[in-house]
């Protein structure tokens, strides 16, 4: 019965599905798997550019989308597109909030969002100096320039347990439409234990987020 029921939400949302993208004029194909979330969507990663995927952790029969993000990230090295539940699109023509720790996995985030980055209205590098050695901000704002991306500097000296909270409150208070950043920079286990900036910014977030992590 459960199944049965399972059967009739899912035809019920892949027609609104394909109604939606039907009316974007893109070719698209739609595919039914049964089977686990994360090894499914990893399977079918080979030959994608951009896995999108809901935050919503509110199904109590579907892992927590943190952890499938997580997975995605880690093991198929794909950008990864969170988009919070209440959304109903990305405005890529809005004010994009990049953050930046001079890490590898900024610097690969960075390079994914060029597409993005390039029709936005604004970008802002918000430097997070968590102690992070690598890249500078300067360096990176200098590359979005190489790319004809104005870009504008915010600096936040914050520590690594601050840095999800620096980020939500920017995002609220700048308005920003979209956010870059890399996934997971820390270990998963370190961040599992304690938290980090993805797993704060993909439970409280309330705009999509395009995710990278450099495997």
């Amino acid at each position: 019965m459960l199944l049965a029921e399972e059967n009739a939400i899912e035809a019920a949302h892949a027609s609104r599905m394909r109604t939606r993208i039907e009316r974007e004029d893109v070719p698209f194909d739609w595919t039914s798997t049964t089977g686990f979330l994360s090894q499914t969507l990893e399977a079918r990663s080979a030959l994608i550019d951009l896995i999108v995927v809901s935050t919503d952790d509110a199904d109590a029969f579907f892992p927590h989308m943190t952890h499938v993000i997580g997975d995605l990230l880690v093991h198929t090295g794909k950008p990864v597109l969170a988009v919070p539940p209440a959304c109903r699109g990305i405005t890529v023509h809005g004010r994009a909030l990049v953050a930046w720790d001079g890490s590898q996995d900024a610097e690969a985030a960075l390079c994914s969002a060029l597409p993005l980055l390039q029709v936005a209205k604004s970008v802002t590098l918000f430097h997070v100096d968590n102690g992070a050695t690598a890249t500078g901000v300067g360096e990176a704002a200098r590359y979005l320039a190489r790319h004809g991306i104005t870009s504008t500097i915010k600096n936040e000296p914050v520590g690594f347990e601050r840095v999800g909270e620096a980020l939500l409150r920017e995002v609220a208070m700048a308005r920003h439409d979209f956010v870059v950043m890399g996934g997971f920079g820390h270990a998963r286990t370190i961040e599992a234990i304690f938290g980090g900036p993805t797993r704060t910014m993909l439970r409280e977030c309330d705009v999509p987020m395009l995710l990278v992590h450099r495997r």
